[in-house]
C-alpha cells in the first residue's frame, strides 16, 4: 500500500494529511516494511534503529489519542490489527 492510499483511509476529513491517525497508519506500514527488510539482513543495525525510532514515535502518537479521544483510538486499532 503506498502513502496515498494510506491517507485517503485513514484521514478524518477532505484536506487531512496530519491527524494522528494518519501519522499512526503511516508509520506502521514504514514499520512493517523496516522488518520485513531486517528479516533478510540481519545485521543491518541503522535499520534496526531507525526501525525502533518510528516505533516509539508511534507509541508517543497512540498514547495521545488514547488520552484525547479513546473511542477513536480504539476504532484505529481495530483498523490497523495491532
Amino acid at each position: 500500500m503506498n502513502k496515498e492510499e494510506i491517507i485517503k483511509k485513514f484521514r478524518i476529513h477532505e484536506t487531512d494529511t496530519g491527524s494522528p491517525e494518519v501519522q499512526i497508519a503511516l508509520l506502521t506500514e514504514e514499520i512493517k516494511n523496516l522488518t520485513q527488510h531486517l528479516k533478510t539482513h540481519k545485521k543491518d543495525n541503522s535499520c534496526r534503529r531507525g526501525l525502533l525510532k518510528k516505533v516509539a514515535q508511534r507509541r508517543k502518537l497512540l498514547n495521545y489519542l488514547k488520552r484525547k479521544d479513546e473511542k477513536r483510538y480504539k476504532s484505529l486499532l481495530s483498523k490497523l490489527k495491532i
